[in-house]
């Protein structure tokens, strides 16, 4: 399915427009780090767009591993998305409450694992929405099931064992996009595990970075090819983005499809699964 909009971001003037069409459907995706006591489902169910599901990544993820949120199979995602009233002929704007650098960049990376292009971020997430003065409600959404087709592009995933191939072959360039005290392991990371620091020959472009509004908007185009180059990024070449547990390094890759390097996989595991297996390299 070929997306209708080459911008993998939407505006809140373009959701607002859009809103009561009847092929569009609204995916709050919030999602708290590790030691946050907040509850995303109870923030959700007492303030979200108007219609919006709430899309859980803890819940809509692989459960046979004890790797934080990874992807699920094509039937347990196919089953779940169908619940939300999510499927074949819909157009999907996601959202989550910092911008879209969260969990919805996540949730737009895999739908489109899964086969399904009409998707987007809401760029500036819930702050922005609420900021220009546009509702929000607490009643649930009404869901009608949906049947969901999912037709699985393994090229958008990379697992550890592609992950240190590329690093050996140089066949992709691996873009941490983690800050750059972690990256060189000078600080702890949010989940723990094993080891600090970062892959032998990975490059550090904090997503960070290509957040540039007050409400955590991407930069544009120009901007998103200067920072990446800047960080040795070539675009010309093929990129593989990994970051602490497979969420951020989906922002840079929604970046790189913002300017038009589809190129690009997602390290699932991320730092997660690499800094806890003592058969894979480590340098600080």
């Amino acid at each position: 399915m070929a997306s209708s909009r080459p911008d993998p971001l939407v505006t809140p003037q373009w959701l607002a427009d859009t809103l009561s069409a009847p092929d569009l459907r609204v995916v709050d995706a919030r999602h708290f780090m590790p030691g946050d006591p907040r509850d995303p489902a109870e923030e959700y169910a007492r303030e979200h767009i108007p219609g919006a599901v709430f899309f859980d990544i803890d819940r809509i993820a692989e459960p046979d591993t004890a790797l934080p949120h990874m992807l699920p199979d094509p039937v347990l995602f196919s089953a779940r998305v169908r619940e939300l009233g999510l499927g074949d002929g819909n157009r999907i704007v996601v959202y989550d409450h910092v911008g879209g650098a969260c969990a919805a960049a996540r949730v737009w990376w895999m739908f489109r694992v899964f086969g399904h292009r009409d998707v987007w971020v809401l760029d500036g997430g819930l702050p922005k929405w609420i900021a220009e003065g546009r509702p929000v409600d607490d009643r649930p959404a009404r869901v009608t099931r949906r049947h969901f087709t999912a037709r699985v592009d393994w090229s958008q995933v990379a697992r550890a064992e592609d992950v240190a191939r590329h690093l050996e072959r140089g066949s992709a360039q691996v873009v941490d996009v983690r800050g750059a005290e972690r990256f060189r392991g000078e600080a702890e990371e949010p989940r723990p595990v094993a080891r600090t620091g970062h892959m032998p020959g990975a490059l550090n472009a904090p997503f960070a970075a290509l957040q540039t509004g007050a409400h955590g908007e991407m930069a544009d185009a120009a901007a998103i090819r200067a920072i990446l180059t800047d960080a040795g990024v070539d675009l010309s070449r093929p990129v593989v983005t990994s970051c602490g547990s497979g969420v951020t390094a989906c922002y840079t890759a929604l970046a790189l499809h913002r300017i038009g390097h589809p190129d690009v996989a997602v390290y699932d595991g991320s730092w997660a699964e690499w800094g806890d297996r003592s058969d894979l390299p480590v340098t600080r």
